[in-house]
């Protein structure tokens, strides 16, 4: 099997030219047959082409490792391109309202309407087959660039078929019933499309600005840290100042933990280390610091709250001489 980092690449590629293609045979069609849906489904999938070249770019420099410019790393390169990403699909969706809107007032008929049908069809099955391969790769190597990816194509797959049963509609309606007039369902179909995009947005916009600003990482996540730091009792004495973030696929992790005064370097250091190993091994590509601090017995509040100890174990406080 590939490396991770390769298989990330290239299905970041197949995205680039899945989107190309579809991108041209839609505007193609759509100006043939007068489409105002094709053609915003064209719009879309150029704003997904433009987000896989953006998903590409981010996957690319986001694996390079830290260096003396970006002590943290590169991974925030993912989580900006998915805000950039969600930028312009507002930007699509906008347009395709102005366009469905004007068409809805002019009401423009549809020439042909068994090409949009074919070519909807056919962007439905194909980026049905791409998505599911960003899904797969974009979760192994928890890439939001091509998660974010994915789900665009995947609402494509929904909004194709959409679009497509409008077309089937007007189709018939040309068939079976020529003086029924449903090409306003062209037009209903984009704003439909519309609709989609936008809630895409929105969740793409939430979830890239969570790590660009340092949201903490899942409370889920968080409690299983915790959890594993109290597998360590006795010999930590309690916790406190846990701190995590995340960008890209990496994570940051640091907190402080209490252990008695007379506890060797030695031994405070196997532990920390065991901590990192375990930690590391559930989430790799994961930074951890943690410090140590002997537990004397005065318990500030944010210490109380991860005291390990019942409140007789706990040590009586020194009395530090003033001055």
């Amino acid at each position: 099997m590939q490396p991770l980092q390769k298989r990330k690449e290239n299905v970041a590629i197949l995205s680039v030219a899945s989107n190309s293609m579809l991108v041209a045979v839609k505007l193609v069609v759509g100006a043939l047959i007068g489409s105002v849906a094709i053609i915003s489904e064209a719009i879309h999938s150029a704003m997904d082409l433009l987000a896989a070249l953006i998903a590409f770019f981010s996957v690319k420099k986001s694996h390079l490792p830290a260096d003396e410019s970006h002590p943290f790393g590169h991974g925030k390169f993912e989580s900006t391109s998915g805000l950039v990403e969600a930028v312009l699909i507002f930007i699509a969706a906008g347009w395709i309202i102005f366009e469905a809107v004007k068409k809805l007032i002019t009401g423009e008929e549809l020439a042909a309407p068994a090409w949009g049908v074919a070519v909807m069809f056919f962007s439905a099955v194909m980026n049905y087959f791409v998505s599911g391969k960003l899904f797969k790769v974009g979760r192994e190597a928890d890439s939001i660039a091509l998660e974010a990816d994915a789900w665009h194509l995947r609402t494509d797959v929904y909004t194709s078929l959409g679009v497509m049963f409008g077309l089937l509609a007007i189709w018939f309606g040309h068939r079976f019933w020529p003086g029924l007039n449903l090409s306003w369902l062209d037009p209903a179909a984009a704003l439909f499309i519309a609709v989609f995009i936008l809630k895409a947005a929105y969740d793409l916009t939430r979830k890239a600005l969570g790590d660009l600003t340092d949201v903490k990482l899942p409370s889920e996540e968080e409690e299983w840290i915790r959890s594993i730091i109290a597998t360590r009792r006795p010999d930590i004495h309690g916790f406190h100042r846990l701190k995590t973030r995340k960008a890209g696929n990496f994570r940051f992790i640091e907190f402080h933990i209490k252990v008695n005064p007379l506890m060797s370097v030695v031994s405070s250091h196997q532990i920390t280390r065991e901590l990192k190993r375990i930690i590391m091994d559930k989430f790799p590509h994961t930074t951890i610091n943690i410090h140590v601090e002997p537990c004397e017995g005065d318990c500030p509040k944010e210490c109380a709250a991860g005291c390990f100890l019942e409140k007789e174990q706990r040590p009586i406080p020194v009395l530090k001489p003033s001055g």
